[in-house]
């Protein structure tokens, strides 16, 4: 099928859009068609709902963490092998970094990869004024190829029908299917720990279920022959090369239910760069490998296993070690929080963790962060340079309260202002913002710099 691709996008967040993603990629799947999956954004959750349904890693697409091209490389490469692309969108089609421009919106992916949209609308208590709805979205701007709508939160079929009739005649678009208020099938509350459970496969009867409503409620053929896209462009100096020859160096990543945010990308252009990279669970008392030349810890969900990190002893103890002895290491977010003196839960309950970095993490039951970040690395951040940049973005519900002697690994701009964040120690660069290494490729390249003179230095002598 080629280039066939497809965005589903939301008048708004609450639309129902995860949900018509998810069934659209089960039935497609129950039709044989191999699915890829891709998110607008740098969310996490629901690109881990997409590959446990497709069976494929699904994919960030964001236009203000990346660059043009890269956006496109990204989608070209993920594509491979696949007969169609679901990309789902965030927030609302016109929603992203600016209230004045599509900027890092999901109507830019659209417009940047010349993909179609289908608009999902919630019509509940709505009638002919789902027509003027849609008509805003396309008048707001003409060039965002919305090709389709699918009715969604009806009160019966009856309402559908209304909905379709209104919009048609006035819009000019097909309505393609109307999904009727089924409250069986309402996708879990994002909450923390939950990927877990949709690693676990504790989803897949939900997922296997939207899917049939959405095969009887949709017209699927119709989707796919509107999911003729543009060609790509062919890319002329492609970021994620193949790894040339055999890897240099051994990165340790942790990876297990508390940590789990990683973007693909990220772990390709490491192996790419010389790494091969090996996973341990420090929620399975795993310890660094012996032979490891650096150390990788994401983001994640510490907090919800803190009981258990916390009687894991000897991984705590490994990690400190190696990091003492001067690996080169990297962690966000739940790593940068795993690192600290202690975590306190929301509870008020403390848990001593690796005892690296001075201070502790405290949970708390509001958001303490959201948003899209530039950091500017610091003097002594091996892995960016003094005034080299890279973006990211935040969410947490933690806060850091640092003890003595901390320096700042970064300066972080973000919606309200700039701010020192993050720690230096030793080769130890740490902090909340989620990095994605595409957005400064030098990170990968003083990374493996790095971790290639941390193996040469201690090659000749027994390592701890």
């Amino acid at each position: 099928m080629g280039d066939r691709r497809i965005i589903i996008a939301g008048t708004g967040s609450g639309a129902g859009k995860t949900t018509i993603t998810l069934g659209l990629m089960a039935a497609l799947r129950q039709k044989g068609l191999v699915v890829q999956g891709f998110k607008c954004g740098p969310d996490y959750i629901d690109p881990a709902y997409h590959t446990a349904i497709t069976g494929r890693p699904s994919r960030n697409l964001d236009s203000w963490m990346l660059p043009e091209d890269t956006v496109g490389e990204i989608l070209h490469r993920g594509s491979r092998d696949a007969d169609v692309s679901i990309i789902e969108g965030v927030m609302g089609l016109y929603d992203g970094k600016s209230p004045t421009e599509d900027t890092g919106s999901t109507a830019e992916i659209s417009l940047l990869t010349g993909t179609p949209v289908i608009l999902v609308l919630n019509v509940h208590s709505m009638a002919r004024s789902a027509a003027a709805v849609v008509k805003g979205f396309q008048a707001l701007n003409p060039a965002v190829p919305i090709v389709g709508v699918i009715a969604n939160h009806a009160g019966s079929e009856g309402h559908g029908k209304i909905i379709k009739a209104a919009v048609e005649q006035e819009c000019g678009i097909p309505v393609l299917g109307t999904i009727v208020r089924t409250p069986d099938i309402a996708i879990p509350e994002r909450h923390l720990g939950l990927l877990p459970a949709v690693e676990r496969g504790e989803l897949d009867p939900l997922f296997e279920r939207i899917g049939e409503i959405v095969s009887q409620s949709i017209d699927l053929d119709r989707i796919i022959d509107l999911a003729v896209s543009q060609p790509l462009p062919a890319v002329q100096a492609p970021l994620f090369r193949e790894a040339a020859g055999k890897p240099v160096v051994k990165l340790a990543v942790a990876r297990d239910a508390a940590f789990n945010f990683y973007y693909p990308e990220n772990i390709e252009m490491l192996e790419a760069g010389g790494a091969e990279c090996v996973f341990f669970s420090p929620l399975a008392g795993e310890t660094v490998p012996y032979d490891a030349d650096g150390l990788y810890i994401g983001g994640g969900f510490p907090e919800e296993f803190a009981a258990v990190l916390a009687g894991a002893q000897e991984s705590r103890e490994s990690i400190r070690q190696a990091i003492e002895r001067g690996m080169p290491a990297f962690a966000e977010c739940g790593g940068f929080m795993y690192l600290t003196e202690e975590i306190v839960t929301s509870d008020g309950q403390g848990y001593p963790m690796v005892g690296l970095i001075p201070g502790r993490t405290r949970m708390q039951t509001k958001r303490a962060a959201l948003g899209y970040r530039e950091v500017t690395g610091m003097e002594g951040n091996f892995l960016l340079g003094e005034g080299e940049s890279a973006r990211g973005h935040e969410f947490h519900y933690s806060t850091f309260e640092p003890g003595g002697g901390i320096v700042p690994a970064y300066q972080t701009k973000g919606r309200f202002g700039s701010k020192q964040e993050g720690v230096l120690i030793q080769n130890l660069v740490a902090g909340y913002t989620h990095i994605h290494f595409a957005s400064q490729p030098q990170f990968v390249k003083r990374w493996m710099e790095a971790c290639l003179s941390f193996k040469e230095s201690t090659v000749h002598r027994d390592r701890v």
